[in-house]
């Protein structure tokens, strides 16, 4: 008999591997611990043509221009499966958003459409990105799709700069990057910029984990490659255990059950 597998009446061995184990390439957790940030790809877990194709009917964001955006607030529940909470709308306080558009005030956007979040690897996705972070069950996850288009010269932050995005969990997953020069990464130890610590420039597929709460981030500005011809960047954002006060006040308010990451 193997004793030493035979654990609550089963055996171990016959059990099958969790499927999420080796998502994400090795090393990414542990560059997680160690140096705070971590930049991976995805290209072989996820059908990033197929997800592209949820670019086209985005709605425009109606804070910033020349930016369009959808957004849903996700859960895992008891049995690690994917839920989608409802409505909330987006709050950054100036803290954390240095944005006149955008800081201190309520946003509502329109949410990820539901062709795209029943795709089993958006779910698969989610699933393991939150355990990649050790989220748990009723922790509120905010899926995003953003991003810019158009011709000339645009800035993706929208005069943010060096910013961080109030929380702890945070990963930006380039969707698409067509006809771009620009939108080159910076990660920094401090808001000033005075102790950079990685440049990037992400292509589709690729996806940068950060711990919010230690680093801070920015993007350059986006231009035209060839200017006869218009730009297109897109990226998913995916963050959670929020450390902004006034983003936990609305999500108390509108999931009373969600386990919020308390900072008092």
């Amino acid at each position: 008999m193997k004793l030493d597998t035979l654990k609550h009446g089963y055996d171990l061995t016959a059990m099958p591997a969790n499927p999420l184990a080796d998502y994400w390439k090795p090393g990414v957790a542990m560059e997680l611990e160690q140096q705070h940030w971590s930049l991976t790809d995805v290209r072989q877990r996820i059908d990033l043509a197929a997800w592209q194709t949820f670019l086209g009917d985005l709605p425009r964001d109606p804070y910033v221009n020349r930016r369009w955006k959808r957004m849903s607030w996700l859960c895992l529940d008891d049995q690690g499966d994917m839920q989608v909470l409802g409505d909330c709308p987006m709050a950054q306080g100036g803290a954390f958003n240095d944005a006149e558009s955008m800081a201190d005030r309520l946003r509502y956007y329109d949410p990820l459409t539901e062709a795209f979040l029943s795709r089993a690897d958006v779910k698969t996705f989610v699933r393991a990105w939150a355990r990649l972070w050790g989220i748990g069950p009723r922790e509120p996850i905010l899926m995003q799709i953003t991003g810019v288009r158009g011709k000339g010269q645009v800035d993706p932050l929208q005069g943010q700069g060096i910013h961080a995005d109030g929380c702890k969990a945070l990963s930006i997953l380039v969707m698409n990057r067509e006809n771009v020069t620009g939108a080159e990464n910076h990660l920094y130890a401090d808001k000033a910029g005075k102790r950079p610590l990685a440049d990037a420039t992400l292509d589709p597929g690729d996806i940068l984990h950060l711990r919010d709460d230690r680093v801070f981030h920015s993007v350059d500005g986006i231009a035209q490659q060839d200017a006869s011809a218009p730009f297109e960047r897109f990226i998913i954002i995916i963050n959670s255990r929020f450390v902004d006060e006034f983003q936990n006040r609305m999500l108390r308010r509108h999931f009373p059950d969600a386990v919020l990451n308390e900072t008092r």
